[in-house]
């Protein structure tokens, strides 16, 4: 089978969270799975230093930094690892190394391994998930190619992910924020309790700050495991003037994060390198810029609290609004409508895949909760899908002057990649 094939029929018989949502096809919880697989592969991330990331919103940010970080400390040339989800176009995008030779770049796992690791372990993954797959390859990968580090983002909460199976020097919590209630909690207490569970013995966790809601969560968690607590807030009181690729104001937060992480690892920061995180690490879609003229900026930011940034930064910008937007069936509509900018023009649109909120019924509850809003419903026609003739129409009403922002959902954003 060639790689196209192969990739297929491995979307088919293990269907993503990405695709299907949280279904018993596409998600376990738990890691007894996991831990198997790991057995089978021989634990390779015990050969590399590991540092464990999780958090509702900025944790690919956060990890993409910390990853270029560390790369860009090395003298010896050698590669650090970079594990994180979702992805956009290809799911290589999940796997990379950031490597220092020849200057900072990346490079996502090759077609070859790919289909040498699922061709060898065939039988053993039968009975596993999307997500415990490619947790194995990524793992397995970074092994191979002999990385002194990773940096391994979760997929969903913390304490039953897959990832956390590995013991890391450091664990690292962003923002918590209400997301994946069904599965992880209904309260912010209840959700970083969640997070909290990728705490281990003897290894340093860093919390992105402090708040009422969620501070007595993690000096509980951290007092039970025995690790040493640290808020980024104080480890990183200060941050330096930059003039980062990833522009969105919220990433001021993921910064001091990341500069606070790399400083419990006693690594010296490279500011120069950071600045360019998004080229380093091919990090895609948070606050990317696409064109200049109109202004048009994509972002996979989907739930509240990773909207109501966005939206402030669009307002702020006191420039004429267009809006691109999809949603997934399973976001809290009714709050994100709570936070639309009023003065903006939306395109409603549905992405390709049964998460995706039809445009139908993504304007009829937009019109019930927000009726002063300016909506136009952009189905798909023979020609085009939902997603394209939503960003067509936003650049054909757009001046120069204006801001298109395209968001709502990674799928909307993947889309119209391909449109613009």
């Amino acid at each position: 089978m060639q790689y196209a094939e192969i990739i297929e029929d491995i979307f088919k018989r293990h269907p993503s969270v990405q695709n299907v949502g949280f279904t018993g096809a596409s998600y376990k919880a738990g890691i007894d799975s996991m831990r198997e697989f790991d057995h089978l592969l021989g634990s390779p991330w015990k050969n590399y230093k590991c540092i464990h990331v999780a958090g509702t919103n900025g944790k690919g940010s956060v990890s993409s930094m910390i990853a270029v970080g560390l790369a860009a400390s090395r003298k010896d040339g050698e590669a650090i690892g970079l594990y994180t989800s979702p992805h956009l176009l290809d799911f290589r995008e999940r796997i990379k190394i950031i490597s220092p030779a020849g200057g900072l770049h990346y490079e996502m796992i090759p077609k070859e391994d790919v289909m040498y690791f699922l061709e060898k372990y065939e039988d053993a993954i039968k009975g596993l998930s999307f997500f415990e797959i490619t947790t194995g390859l990524a793992l397995w990968w970074f092994g191979k190619v002999g990385v002194k580090a990773a940096v391994v983002e979760t997929g969903l909460g913390g304490r039953l992910d897959s990832t956390n199976i590995i013991e890391p020097e450091l664990s690292v919590i962003t923002s918590i924020g209400l997301d994946h209630c069904s599965m992880l909690g209904n309260t912010r207490e209840l959700i970083a309790a969640e997070k909290a569970g990728i705490f281990k013995a003897g290894a340093p966790a860093l919390v992105w700050g402090k708040d009422e809601e969620t501070l007595g969560v993690f000096i509980n968690k951290a007092e039970k495991v025995r690790c040493h607590l640290y808020f980024a807030d104080e480890v990183t009181a200060h941050l330096p003037l930059m003039e980062m690729d990833l522009s969105g104001e919220y990433q001021s937060d993921n910064l001091r994060t990341s500069l606070a992480a790399l400083s419990l690892l006693h690594v010296t920061p490279d500011y120069e390198a950071i600045n360019h995180t998004a080229r380093i690490s091919g990090l895609h879609g948070r606050w990317e810029i696409i064109s200049k003229r109109p202004l048009t900026i994509c972002d996979i930011g989907h739930n509240p609290q990773a909207l109501a940034h966005n939206f402030h930064q669009l307002e702020q910008s006191g420039r004429k609004l267009h809006i691109v937007y999809g949603i997934m069936k399973d976001k809290d509509l009714e709050s994100i409508a709570k936070i639309m900018p009023a003065h903006a023009r939306y395109y409603l649109c549905s992405p390709a895949g049964e998460r995706a909120l039809p445009v139908d019924e993504l304007y009829r509850r937009l019109r019930e909760y927000r009726p002063e809003l300016e909506l136009i419903a952009c189905p798909a026609s023979e020609t085009e899908s939902s997603v394209r003739r939503a960003v067509r129409m936003a650049q054909s009403y757009a001046e120069d002057d204006d801001i298109i922002y395209i968001g709502g959902s990674n799928f909307v954003v993947a889309e119209a990649y391909s449109t613009l």
